[in-house]
């Protein structure tokens, strides 16, 4: 069972993650696509445009959505997307150790997933003190 992958993020930040991560790992284990806000966007005219996204990747197991700040238009799209009918789970603070352990677990599913992004993000995060 698999679920799909989404970046809602501001523009720059999303197909860069998704880039790097397919780098990493030569290929992604889940459909992944980035969907990137442009700073002057319409969000109205956006809902479409990502629901396209949205239904991309999704494999009929619902979706993680991963945003950048929480709050921040591509957050606010992403809640707008969570009530189109497709299972969705959202996760804010995106970051590539966040979403490189989502795509280490992807036998994972959705329901597990946004616990599994979080602790990317705080593990990832390291105080180097030297």
């Amino acid at each position: 069972m698999s679920a799909g992958v989404l970046l809602i993020t501001h523009e720059g930040l999303g197909h860069a993650l998704v880039a790097v991560a397919t780098r990493l790992l030569n290929k992604l284990p889940l459909p992944c696509e980035a969907f990137e806000v442009p700073f002057e966007g319409d969000p109205a005219a956006l809902l479409p445009l990502a629901s396209a996204a949205l239904r991309r990747v999704d494999q009929g197991h619902g979706v993680l959505i991963l945003t950048d700040l929480y709050g921040a238009t591509p957050s606010n799209l992403a809640a707008k997307l969570a009530r189109l009918g497709t299972p969705v789970r959202r996760v804010s603070a995106v970051s590539l150790p966040m979403l490189m352990r989502v795509m280490n677990y992807a036998e994972l599913d959705l329901d597990e997933l946004p616990a599994v992004a979080a602790a990317g993000s705080r593990n990832g995060a390291i105080t180097d003190d030297i």
